[in-house]
């Protein structure tokens, strides 16, 4: 069989664009350059083949949802709330986020978004069944290490925002309740609490400082599934109990008395209606009836309003393979493991395909591929044997190759500096079998070093995780949860664990991203199942996308004895590249002296003189174009979901806007700054728009506002002004407010100040650097001309600290082109002189870069303004060797003890730097900080 040299073939933050195909007859894959259709594959009929290529079954409703959403995508998005649409931009800014989100957790969000949002004649024909219950669900299918815990903090942003300000709008819901199987996936989805200390929202970026407030008003009970066994009523007689009630059940699940509930299955697979599953053992299946049956409960007292289904494998148990109808049949999304490995978001397992003992099984493969079906170890390990019985020889081999490889690996990656060690991971049949394999480690059966201290090596008990699993009281149980669920995290119980032996399935929610090897022990009587115990092994350990192909890097995990056919393989020996050695950065206390404190603004409110003006020398020239504007649309009406096309017709806008005016635009125009600033306007509206029509007159006067390709139709260029008019606006919004602001406001958010103190710790694979000057323990830098910078600073005798503004969270918020974005300039310097400077590296500059830099030098004038934050300042080097001579200039104000000023008009004085600020505040005179002329009674008289 031909390999592949590399599978990883698309960026993570793009829609996949191509994909493997196996050709059987070929025995060869091909590249095929489109994105693999959603669905799955089933083993051909009495197939036990090696290279079986399967039965691929479509999910035609997912395929027909994934075209529809992209075109909604392209179209921006109509037919959906403004907070919406506002959530889903913020959630695409990459250039302002810190944790850009993967392309396949977007499509998820959007994917449910386009469901409950838009008009209900757009969905017909999907061909999506339920569940048969009483209230609505919707899965998404997203492969374990996708990242589906962001896609729910998405889910639960986009429902309470949207409930919170509009709440008659009945598709929303600000109470939601999460379930999972057990406590460590209840642990993990502590995360969705808004008021969480580590909360996702606030880890990713999720939500615009601006509606945190409304986010807070979430009510969010997450819970695992023990909490919905229904409990006894209190007595309503004498002798009598009864069952618990709904509406007592209810209270006691959600906490609160608040009717139309939100419900966020994770791990679904295990939230099925139990007369559809066969072959699943009797506690299991009670385990799981419960958990519908608590839910339905829910839905009779408060009212579900819709249920998100989230899991990498959404089937129903239906025996030994996974058949067309155990998919569930309400999946709106699919982002399958063939996906996120060609994406790169996973790990790619390599399996076993032939080895040199010369020794095969039925089928010519290699007995490593599915070691528990070899006729020498079948027999073996299916019965009751001692712990001290030794292995099957094969097992034994097995284990000799795997843990050498191991520990190859592990070699690697000490020498380059990683924190913790690489993890084998063995999942066995039976208890009796997992004894011994932990007694052979124990007793140096296995020459592999290092994997069998104590501190190295967990002995899971099935029986006490379970009890674990269900509740928190046994002390013994909970330990052992704690280590295997910290397994790979730094400080924690599990940090030095390298190998890990397991009874039939490790828990749900295990995250540990350093497994490298994997062992299975066990039937594997479906590709399901192949999945969910690889997939333990999946999640990786770096996120670092290679900056010359826009790719992440290969990541391996070794796999023997799971037979997983249905993924292509990789040739070539090795285990992929060991995790980038990271570095911890946080504040340093010991270094307190330098933290760096600023105003959180929210915005910039102008209070405007009361005759406007308009400097034109600073306009710039807008060149529109309508080549993006449609004038033309059919439509047909909708009967059975079906457009019918004989009764189509045509909406033309050239006929609906020809009557349309040069002065009906320039009337529209003055309406939109009206808008806008009229919160800043003391005088009479009517004055007001009077000044803004005139300005809007001469502005379009001037030749200003031109649409080239209209070529001199005056129709179509007032058309594309019309749907172009944000921008125009914009502009000369920014002219008006430069030349007729008399003071600017500032208005902070729920958080007044915030500071380099409130960095959170975090890793980072780049080089991190001292510097004593700075309140983080370590300086890491994006680029040489950065570091050069900071190096500037530590010697510089103008500076006293700095900081570079990297998940400290100072921002600047600024206009372009109509539409609202974050600025992060690159450092905070304070300076000797008091003054703390905004410094920016640029290495070339455009018509963004420049609105940038006026959307902070707005900041800078309206903080000084306030005079309660200290003197700002800005500035921008476009070359390294800028850097001195910025800090230089703007340390030449002075000290503190030489500040002081007078007023003209008054004979007010001041002193020093905090009555300077007090009395009259700062300004910058080219690009120098100093005090105001004039005082703050004589400016405001």
């Amino acid at each position: 069989m031909k390999g592949i040299d590399n599978l990883v073939i698309c960026g993570p933050y793009a829609e996949p664009d191509r994909h493997w195909r196996y050709d059987r007859a070929r025995r060869e894959f091909d590249l095929v350059r489109q994105r693999r259709p959603a669905g799955f594959l089933v083993a051909s009929e009495n197939s036990q083949s090696f290279d079986d290529p399967g039965r691929f079954v479509p999910l035609d409703a997912v395929n027909r949802i994934r075209d529809r959403v992209r075109a909604w995508r392209e179209a921006g998005y109509p037919h959906i709330t403004g907070i919406t649409k506002s959530l889903l931009e913020f959630w695409h800014n990459s250039d302002a986020r810190e944790n850009r989100l993967f392309f396949c957790q977007l499509e998820a969000i959007e994917t449910l978004i386009w469901m409950v949002e838009v008009p209900e004649a757009q969905r017909q024909g999907l061909g999506l069944v339920q569940d048969g219950g009483e209230f609505e669900r919707l899965c998404c299918k997203m492969a374990t290490g996708t990242g589906k815990t962001v896609v729910m903090g998405m889910l639960v942003a986009w429902q309470v925002i949207n409930k919170v300000t509009y709440p008659q709008d009945a598709r929303f819901s600000r109470h939601i309740l999460a379930m999972a199987p057990g406590l460590t996936v209840k642990s993990r989805l502590q995360v969705l609490l808004p008021d969480a200390k580590d909360n996702i929202y606030a880890e990713f970026g999720l939500v615009p400082e601006s509606l945190h407030q409304k986010l807070r008003k979430a009510h969010v009970a997450v819970h695992n599934w023990h909490k919905l066994v229904p409990e006894q009523d209190a007595p309503k007689s004498v002798v009598k109990l009864g069952n618990e009630s709904p509406a007592a059940f209810s209270g006691r699940i959600l906490d609160h008395d608040y009717d139309r509930i939100v419900v966020i299955n994770d791990e679904a697979h295990h939230a099925y209606r139990a007369g559809q599953a066969k072959g699943v053992s009797k506690s299991n299946l009670d385990q799981d009836r419960k958990w519908m049956e608590g839910l339905d409960m829910i839905h009779r007292a408060r009212t579900v309003v819709r249920c998100f289904d989230f899991s990498a494998t959404p089937f129903v148990p239906s025996g030994k393979t996974a058949i067309e109808s155990a998919l569930f049949g309400w999946v709106v999304s699919d982002f399958s493991l063939n996906d996120a490995i060609e994406s790169g978001l996973t790990k790619t397992p390599k399996i076993v395909v032939q080895d040199d003992a010369r020794q095969f099984d039925e089928e010519y493969r290699s007995r490593f591929y599915h070691i528990y079906m070899d006729r020498e170890v079948n027999a073996d390990i299916k019965r009751k044997a001692k712990p001290e019985e030794p292995l099957p020889d094969l097992i034994h081999n097995a284990y000799m190759l795997l843990g050498k490889d191991w520990d190859q690996r592990r070699r690697v990656w000490e020498k380059s500096g990683s924190a913790v060690p690489p993890v084998m991971i063995t999942v066995c049949n039976r208890t009796e079998t997992a004894a011994r394999v932990m007694h052979s480690f124990q007793n140096g059966k296995f020459e592999v070093g290092g994997m069998s201290d104590p501190e190295h090596i967990v002995h899971i008990d099935t029986n006490a995780l379970k009890k674990a699993e269900g509740s928190a009281g046994d002390k013994a149980a909970e330990h052992l949860r704690r280590k295997v669920n910290t397994v790979g995290k730094r400080g924690e119980p599990g940090e030095r664990v390298r190998n890990v032996i397991a009874v039939e399935m490790l828990t749900e929610g295990w995250d540990a991203k350093n497994v490298t090897h994997i062992m299975g022990l066990r039937a594997f009587a479906s590709q399901l199942l192949c999945e969910q115990v690889v997939g333990r092994g999946l999640r990786r350990t770096s996120y670092v996308v290679d900056p010359a192909t826009g790719l992440l890097p290969t990541e391996h995990v070794n796999v023997f004895g799971v037979p997983f056919t249905f993924l292509p393989h990789e040739d070539g020996g090795g285990g992929g590249p060991p995790p980038p050695p990271t570095t911890l950065i946080e504040p340093d206390p010991a270094k307190a002296e330098h933290e760096i404190s600023w105003p959180n603004v929210e915005r910039i409110d102008a209070v405007f003189s009361h005759v406007l003006r308009a400097d034109w020398s600073s306009a710039r020239r807008l060149e529109l174009s309508s080549d993006k504007t449609a004038t033309i649309a059919s439509v047909a009406p909708v009967i059975a979901g079906r457009p019918a096309v004989s009764g189509m017709s045509d909406l033309d806008l050239r006929n609906l806007y020809e009557d349309l005016r040069m002065q009906r635009v320039m009337f529209m125009t003055a309406r939109d700054i009206y808008d806008s600033i009229g919160g800043g306007w003391n005088g009479g509206p009517a004055l007001l728009l009077a000044q803004l029509v005139g300005l809007v007159e001469e502005y379009m006067s001037r030749g200003l506002v031109s649409v080239p390709d209209a070529h001199g139709d005056p129709l179509r260029t007032r058309m594309t002004m019309i749907f172009n008019m944000k921008k125009i606006s914009a502009e000369l919004e920014r002219i008006i407010k430069t030349d007729s602001t008399e003071k600017s406001e500032i208005v902070l958010g729920q958080v007044k100040r915030k500071s380099t103190a409130d960095m959170k710790r975090w890793y980072t694979p780049k080089h991190a650097m001292h510097a004593s000057k700075c309140h983080a323990n370590l300086a890491v830098y994006d680029s040489s001309w950065e570091a050069g910078a900071g190096e500037e600073m530590e010697r510089s005798d103008y500076v006293t600290s700095w900081a570079r503004n990297f998940k400290i969270g100072f921002v600047v918020k600024y206009l372009y082109r109509g539409v609202t974005h974050d600025y992060y300039p690159d450092f905070l310097v304070r300076l000797a002189n008091g003054v703390t400077l905004i410094l920016e590296i640029k290495g070339r500059d455009d018509d963004q870069n420049r609105r940038k830099r006026e959307s902070l030098q707005e900041w800078v004038e309206a903080v000084n303004e306030t005079g309660a934050y200290g003197a700002w300042a800005c500035d921008v080097a476009f070359s390294p060797g800028d850097v001195g001579a910025i800090l230089r200039k703007h340390a030449t104000l002075g000290t503190s003890s030489k500040e002081r000023a007078k007023c003209p008009r008054c004979l007010k004085i001041a002193h020093t730097r905090q009555e300077v600020g007090t009395a009259f505040g700062f300004r910058n005179v080219g690009g120098i900080v100093r005090p105001q002329s004039w005082c703050r009674d004589c400016r405001a008289g």
